[in-house]
């Protein structure tokens, strides 16, 4: 079985809205899925990107791989985290 993390549309027309899923490579975009891994909203401003990296590098470490999209947001998901945690404590 081949697993594949990937976008599974579940928004409407005009507001679209992507699940981040773990699903085998053979099923269809919006078929069953193992296990939900977060959201991307392409319209939201900030932060679109919503994913539990831990659950990202486990299902990694099991061979699933990530679509060409999925890849290069993971990257961006890392990116944003690492500057949230290496951002300056401000104190008032």
């Amino acid at each position: 079985m081949a697993l594949k993390i990937r976008l599974t549309k579940v928004g409407s027309v005009h507001q679209p809205l992507y699940r981040v899923v773990v699903a085998e490579a053979r099923s269809r975009r919006d078929g069953a899925a193992v296990e939900n891994l977060g959201t991307y909203r392409p319209g939201d401003k900030g932060s679109p990107i919503n994913i539990k990296l831990d659950r990202v590098d486990y299902w990694l470490s099991k061979g699933a791989l990530p679509t060409n999209t999925m890849h290069s947001m993971i990257k961006k998901a890392r990116r944003a985290a690492g500057a949230k945690s290496e951002a300056p404590a401000v104190s008032a």
